[in-house]
């Protein structure tokens, strides 16, 4: 159980192009977000962390891109748990995710906050080649947390939405370097670069020079690309640009790595 004093609890289970899961706890929910390995793995990353997938309440769904949905549907059916996501993503998932019970799909409206439990959670929309993806932000008592991945841009908007968040997961999805001179054939560069496509390392960093503040102790770096970055790269853009910008890297907040393999320690927020 968590302690009062905490407001919640966070482990970044994996992100990366291969698949993508976080899981939130407080002292009275468990949620899933995104379940983009199979049920087997997302059993194992919880291990990690010594929690089960039969102690969940719900999975959050951000969009049905194959590395956010691969085992939504074999972990709702197992465990009898509801699924929730907008009506537009709901519509492109369901053919991807097998069969699962109508009482156990659940609306989340973008724009809109739902409450689960002791903790409040506010969807967003963000610019990605989706149906209508959208990603979250958690809150309770004063402290939030904000996972912002699978994005070309980041609107005016969006970052008035995620401003000032003690904790933050953005996206370092790519080298700019590395992905134009990298395998990929143009036409799938060209997506990844657009504004429905993915953030680079240095766009990532930028947006998070506008939108931390006082309240911002940690920044998780995720989504990154296996064939077109490396931790180190997007750990070193990260703190060369907000060190650029004079804001307080390794003394008012932490950059951490994230793994598609591995889930991060437990943190509270």
């Amino acid at each position: 159980m968590l302690e009062q004093t905490q407001a919640f609890n966070i482990s970044i289970l994996a992100s990366g192009s291969t698949g993508n899961s976080l899981y939130v706890e407080t002292p009275k929910k468990r949620l899933l977000v995104d379940a983009g390995l199979s049920g087997k793995k997302i059993t194992s990353l919880l291990a990690q962390v010594d929690r089960k997938p039969e102690d969940l309440d719900a999975i959050l769904v951000t969009h049905e891109h194959r590395d956010h949905i691969h085992g939504v549907g074999v972990l709702a059916r197992k465990y009898k748990l509801p699924v929730y996501a907008n009506e537009k993503t709901w519509d492109a998932m369901a053919p991807l995710i097998g069969k699962v019970d109508s009482e156990q799909k659940q609306i989340f409206e973008m724009g809109k906050v739902l409450t689960f439990g002791d903790l409040d959670v506010e969807s967003f929309g963000v610019s990605h080649d989706a149906s209508a993806p959208q990603f979250y932000r958690f809150y309770k008592d004063g402290h939030s947390f904000v996972m912002l991945t699978d994005t070309g841009y980041v609107s005016e908007h969006v970052r008035g939405v995620i401003k000032d968040a003690d904790a933050y997961l953005v996206e370092s999805n790519h080298d700019l370097e590395m992905l134009r001179m990298g395998p990929y054939p143009w036409n799938l560069k060209q997506r990844i670069l657009g504004d429905r496509g993915h953030l680079s390392n240095d766009d990532g960093a930028l947006v998070m020079t506008d939108i931390l503040g006082d309240r911002t102790k940690r920044i998780y770096l995720g989504h990154l690309s296996k064939e077109n970055n490396l931790k180190e790269l997007a750990h070193l853009t990260m703190e060369e640009t907000l060190t650029r910008y004079d804001l307080g890297v390794n003394y008012q907040f932490q950059i951490y790595d994230t793994d598609p393999e591995r889930a991060t320690d437990l943190f509270a927020v």
